[in-house]
């Protein structure tokens, strides 16, 4: 085993070099895999959390995560700006290179730190059937967290339509955390 994994202070401590050298592993199937896959792991860990820790700590973990990989993903993949025109295309050309969703922006207040984006052909839930309740909480951390490392201040997002309540595309409403609605929510 190699230093990187004996010098871990946890087991499972995420690092950017956990996600390996793709050319070397897989010098045969290369960096892709099918949407199908990505869903069938996505959906058994939240079932087996939900399982041993319940519908809301689930969706507790899920949006950790997503604050954790959106984090790391602005770090890795997008230049410093402090333009939010440059920032947005920086991060829609991203998320439409990697497969991850097609990110548009249909309002944005940035005095009063309000935002409302869309994502569509959604990574998570594109093409799910019906459930009636939104199940993107890791896109939700996600993006918080990239608003947060470009902007440098927290913001609560919520997913406010979902391909599993019937629309055709995910719709977020991100809002900063002023000290005044951060006192609200204790």
């Amino acid at each position: 085993m190699g230093g990187f994994f004996l010098n871990s202070k946890r087991k499972y401590e995420f690092s950017w070099e956990l996600l390996g050298d793709i050319e070397a592993g897989r010098p045969n199937l290369g960096n892709t895999t099918r949407v199908e896959i990505y869903r069938l792991m996505q959906f058994t860990f939240r079932d087996i959390i939900e399982q041993n820790l319940g519908s809301r700590k689930t969706d507790e973990i899920f949006f950790a995560a997503g604050k954790l990989a959106g984090k790391e993903f602005y770090k890795h993949t997008i230049r410093h700006t402090e333009d939010l025109n440059d920032f947005v295309n920086q991060l829609q050309e991203a998320l439409k290179d990697l497969g991850i969703g097609i990110l548009r922006i249909e309002k944005t207040d940035m005095e009063k730190g309000e935002l409302t984006l869309t994502v569509s052909e959604d990574l998570d839930c594109s093409g799910l059937p019906e459930t009636g309740y939104e199940i993107c909480t890791y896109d939700e951390g996600f993006i918080s967290s990239l608003l947060e490392s470009f902007t440098g201040k927290a913001f609560e997002v919520k997913e406010i339509d979902c391909w599993s309540t019937g629309d055709r595309t995910c719709r977020f409403s991100a809002k900063a955390i002023t000290e005044m609605n951060q006192e609200e929510q204790i």
